[in-house]
């Protein structure tokens, strides 16, 4: 099969094989998977290995043409194709998507099998009804999500968080989806006002929220999150519900989660993690062994050298018996700036105000004009902090996408904004505008947000290979119109292993580890992650030499016509969840074998 399979992908039409079994006719049937290139996810030397597995659990892994096929009902060739774990991302935002969508792309499309959501305090239970709309807003805000889609897409039905399980519980999908409950909506459910606008909890509140807290994960939630970063704020600009809360609140919240054990995942301020939240956070570590506390690391411009910091906290932790990691990005958090979406250069002009209100095609017409051109280029309000704030200081490191594979390690002095344009002897403003005009207005610009300050990934490097952080922070499912890293578990394998230029790379087998093995043991997902007897069968079949990715682009396929930025990879032969293949040739088959996962493995 996988021979046909890339054939079919050198052939001119590029020919999908789709597989036509239904779900019922793959469970329980025995199938081989020979010859492959076998990464089996435990860091191990890669081997030539044939596979076999049944009824969703592999049973055999032998040494290449070695495993018995009498009675198989389906044989695979692999013929070399690269055999893994199907990825197992920690860090999603699908908590709404996942009520309508069945596919949850774009993790789907990326050999993902496993997605945890509930990430950063947000999420959509526990809620009474008059906080829909408020819930919406407060999701919409953080994680740039379009407020219409959840509204016509979310189909509630739920007010206690194990009820928001059963609903999710009831929905077919194609990958296994688990779920941690939020800061913020428990606070708002439990505190009313007081919850949202972030007074102080009392004693009966954080009682009755650890009480909850409890429930959640009693009924298989597999963690707990919060945001202490003012970058998240509300549609009216006050930072979210949680993110001040006292001691007291914090750890009375980690007794109830401790019942269980699980993770204590939070979004805290880059540039002041060392200081301020590092003795609350040992101290909750040390007083409740069972719980791990997830803190997200990233590279913020104004103190780039944070992180060496962290991992020296973090090793000092490890030491001490403290079960603290932190959870860190494959790539920058890269801005895709397009005029269709939430963020570009334009919009912090004076004169975006005259066009703000047009439709798309309307903008783009109109910024062909000769006058309005001038106005951006040419008046340039340098007297305007913000403005020059947000644009005219980050020139140095805003990236014309023009290429087939999007760059995402440019070289600053060579490839950004200010270097082509002073090459090419024109204001950076001229490059600025004529790039967003590309292809009717759907040109993109790149800007690494976090995790560039050096002007490479070298810092990333760094953090790939530590031993006490783990791979997550794809985000997939939010940051609709400006980021699109859901592909990250693939940009792993692409960037990473094979193609990276601008510094060393990094083993194959330690990054299939990192993304299968090392995030399934974090959140206690110990039947996965591995190939190996005993385990259940998620696996990805991978044409490593030809995986990449399409051109990121916007669509419009939300419920309401919500938009998002997209991404799809190329080079995922198969894909299996439990056994049963939901990817053939980079296509879905149709079959939908996913579950809701209900507590840890």
């Amino acid at each position: 099969m996988a021979r046909e399979l890339r054939q079919h992908h050198k052939a001119k039409n590029h020919a999908k094989y789709t597989c036509h079994m239904s779900l019922a006719e793959q469970s329980g049937k025995k199938t081989v998977i020979r010859n492959a290139r076998l990464i089996d996810g435990t860091g191990a030397p890669e081997t030539t290995a044939d596979v076999v597995f049944e009824d969703g659990i592999i049973r055999e892994v032998t040494p290449a043409g070695k495993a018995p096929t009498a009675h198989a009902h389906r044989i695979v060739d692999a013929d070399g194709l690269l055999l893994t774990p199907g990825w197992v991302d920690i860090h999603t935002h699908y908590d709404a998507q996942a009520t309508w969508d069945p596919w949850l792309t774009p993790s789907s499309w990326h050999g993902a099998t496993t997605v945890v959501m509930g990430n950063c305090g947000v999420g959509f239970a526990p809620a009474h009804e008059d906080r829909h709309e408020w819930l919406i807003e407060l999701m919409e805000s953080v994680e740039d999500i379009p407020g219409s889609a959840m509204t016509e897409g979310l189909t509630w039905g739920w007010r206690s968080f194990p009820e928001y399980m059963d609903v999710l519980d009831a929905q077919p999908r194609v990958i296994d989806v688990g779920t941690q409950i939020g800061h913020s909506p428990l606070r708002a459910y439990v505190m009313g006002e007081r919850g949202a606008s972030n007074e102080r909890a009392t004693v009966e509140d954080i009682s009755l929220m650890s009480k909850m807290v409890e429930e959640a994960m009693t009924a298989g939630a597999l963690g707990f999150s919060t945001s202490r970063t003012p970058i998240h704020r509300t549609k009216a600009g006050d930072v979210i519900p949680g993110t001040h809360a006292e001691e007291d609140e914090l750890f009375g919240i980690a007794q109830g989660l401790a019942k269980s054990g699980g993770i204590f995942q939070f979004a805290p301020e880059h540039k002041i993690l060392p200081v301020d939240e590092w003795p609350w956070m040992r101290e909750l570590a040390g007083t409740f062994p069972n719980i791990t506390v997830s803190v997200n690391l990233n590279q913020d411009d104004a103190a780039p050298d944070v992180w060496k910091q962290v991992l020296k906290q973090l090793d000092e932790a490890q030491r001490d018996g403290l079960n603290i990691i932190a959870q860190v990005a494959g790539r920058s958090i890269g801005v895709l700036m397009c005029l269709e979406g939430s963020f570009h250069p334009l919009a912090f002009h004076p004169a975006w105000q005259e066009i703000a209100h047009l439709p798309h095609d309307a903008k783009v017409k109109a910024l062909k004009d000769p006058t309005l051109r001038n106005k951006f280029v040419n008046e340039v309000p340098r007297d305007n902090g913000f403005f020059e704030g947000i644009v005219l200081s980050r020139l140095w490191k805003m990236f014309p996408v023009t290429e087939a594979n999007i760059n995402y390690e440019p070289d600053p002095k060579i490839d950004s904004i200010d270097a082509l344009a002073a090459k090419q002897r024109i204001t950076p403003m001229d490059m600025v505008y004529d790039q967003l005009l590309r292809d009717n207005g759907k040109g993109m610009i790149y800007m690494p947000f976090f995790n560039y300050s050096y002007g490479d990934l070298s810092m990333t490097h760094e953090l790939l290979q530590h031993p006490h952080t783990r791979n997550g922070l794809s985000d997939a499912g939010a940051h609709c119109g400006a980021i699109c890293d859901g592909g990250m578990p693939t940009f792993l394998l692409t960037h990473w292993v094979r193609d990276r230029q601008r510094g060393p790379r990094l083993q194959l087998e330690m990054m299939v580890q990192r993304q299968t093995q090392k995030t399934a043991q974090m959140y206690g997902l110990n039947d996965r992650g591995v190939i190996a007897p005993g385990l259940r069968a998620d696996m990805n079949l991978i044409n490593f030499e030809s995986l990449t990715f399409d051109m990121p682009t916007m669509a419009y396929d939300f419920p309401a016509n919500g938009r998002r930025l997209v991404q799809h990879a190329k080079g995922y032969e198969a894909t299996f969840v439990n056994g049963v293949q939901i990817v053939a040739g980079d296509e879905f088959t149709g079959t939908l074998p996913g579950k809701l996962l209900r507590g840890r493995r």
